[in-house]
């Protein structure tokens, strides 16, 4: 589940940085920014419930989950905030909330495995 997230944060800075390499204006941005609200609502109550639970069962794994939930749930406000900047007229923003939503997923990753590291000592 840790790989997961780390796989997001590596999609994300290489979309990131192949949009500062070859700025285009995304189109359809009302689009693109309802998908955002939608992603994020979904994956923000699926982080709640799977941590809530994890916590409750004292399950590394279903933690993890909700962090790689939470972690979704940014790259989506990412898309909301890219909508909107690149809509004001500043399109190099949007690379440059990519490569933050990369480093917030990176944060997620770490919080992650020191999750399930965490477990294993105290479970062995």
């Amino acid at each position: 589940m840790v790989g997961a997230i780390f796989t997001s944060a590596c999609v994300a800075a290489v979309e990131a940085i192949r949009r500062l390499l070859h700025p285009a204006a995304p189109s359809h941005l009302w689009a693109l920014a309802l998908a955002g609200v939608i992603g994020y609502t979904a994956n923000y109550l699926a982080a709640r419930i799977r941590l809530r639970a994890g916590r409750h069962l004292d399950s590394p794994a279903l933690i993890a989950d909700g962090h790689h939930a939470r972690a979704d749930a940014y790259v989506s406000l990412a898309v909301i905030a890219s909508a909107i900047v690149v809509a004001l007229g500043a399109p190099i923003a949007d690379p440059i909330i990519g490569l933050l939503i990369t480093l917030v997923i990176l944060r997620i990753t770490w919080q992650s495995w020191a999750t399930v590291r965490d477990h294993e000592r105290h479970h062995h």
